[in-house]
């Protein structure tokens, strides 16, 4: 499925999508918000489910599970960027009035990213079969970095593009009414929001290393790859406004994406050996892996975290300094 209209109508179809969102996902009340969030993640999972019925019928029961494969892959990563987010957003202590113009227009970014990653990684695979095996390799060791929280090890102080940006173009640390410029002492200077997207954009692009290999363990068509991985993308700042105030509850969730990464390496791997793992096999895994971590976070409480809390809460009046 190499065509290059299909790339172009998927690509029409994604941006018509985004202006849509971004018109109609407007509201300033909290609990509006989070209901009109509520209608979008099911709007966008309805798209996903639908395009990948489209691929059964159009290109058969192969295709169509290494879609959907894939998508839950890459959905599943995404969730792992929420906690990412909130992180972030805690840092510079931004406004949620604010939040969801930088998520759309993180996304966006991330969205070119992602596509530039896929096309680099296709590439590779075509022109280098032995690359599988490191990518296998990789994911390996990303499995066992997410299983132990990596998502927890985000310090946006330590992120070098971002000390660069606010070392060599000025900042403030007030907020114009969700602007990204803003202009101080008759200078024209950024605002805490373009720091927070900066920061965003560039963690993403670490969560895409991570994550473009893994869906070349279930598939080698770039179409697939693409679509499975804009499809969970698009979904990411609805998702947000749902599951921003209750991402401890899914403290359990890492192992599961841990176990799908470290399943998805292992079966790169084995390829040297000519053992090829069935897609309708893989996709029981990763529905298996991500319905029991969900199920048991559910369940079973998280650690409290009173000591920790209360550090935070201590460094807060320090935390909107950050962009200086």
């Amino acid at each position: 499925m190499s065509s290059w209209y299909l790339y172009v109508g998927f690509l029409a179809f994604v941006i018509a999508m985004l202006l849509v969102d971004l018109k109609f996902f407007d509201a300033e009340n909290e609990k509006t918000r989070t209901r009109q969030a509520a209608i979008w993640v099911g709007v966008w999972i309805s798209l996903a489910v639908i395009f990948g019925g489209i691929m059964f019928l159009w290109q058969g029961t192969q295709v169509g599970a290494e879609y959907f494969a894939g998508y839950l892959i890459e959905y599943s990563l995404s969730v792992d960027n929420m906690f990412v987010f909130v992180v972030i957003f805690s840092f510079f202590q931004v406004p949620q009035e604010y939040r969801h113009e930088v998520l759309f227009y993180g996304i966006l970014g991330a969205l070119v990213s992602r596509g530039i990653f896929i096309g680099l990684g296709a590439s590779l695979v075509n022109n280098f079969e032995w690359i599988i095996y490191i990518f296998g390799a990789f994911l390996i060791y990303t499995a066992f970095k997410i299983a132990r929280g990596a998502a927890e090890d985000i310090h946006p102080d330590e992120n070098p593009v971002l000390n660069w940006f606010k070392k060599h173009f000025p900042t403030t640390t007030q907020y114009d009414n969700g602007n990204f410029f803003t202009v101080e002492d008759g200078k024209r200077v950024a605002t805490p929001l373009l720091v927070t997207l900066i920061s965003i954009e560039t963690t993403d692009i670490l969560f895409a290393v991570d994550s473009i290999p893994a869906i070349f363990g279930i598939t080698k068509d770039p179409f697939i790859v693409l679509t499975s991985n804009v499809f969970a993308i698009l979904g990411l700042r609805s998702l947000y406004f749902v599951l921003a105030g209750a991402m401890e509850r899914l403290h359990l969730l890492r192992y599961g994406l841990g176990a799908i990464l470290g399943f998805v390496g292992v079966k790169m791997l084995i390829e040297y050996f000519h053992i090829e793992i069935p897609i309708w096999l893989s996709l029981l895994i990763i529905v298996g892996a991500l319905a029991v971590t969900a199920v048991l976070s559910l369940k079973i409480s998280p650690p409290k975290k009173e000591e920790s809390e209360g550090d935070e809460k201590a460094e807060e009046p320090e935390a909107a300094d950050h962009t200086k």
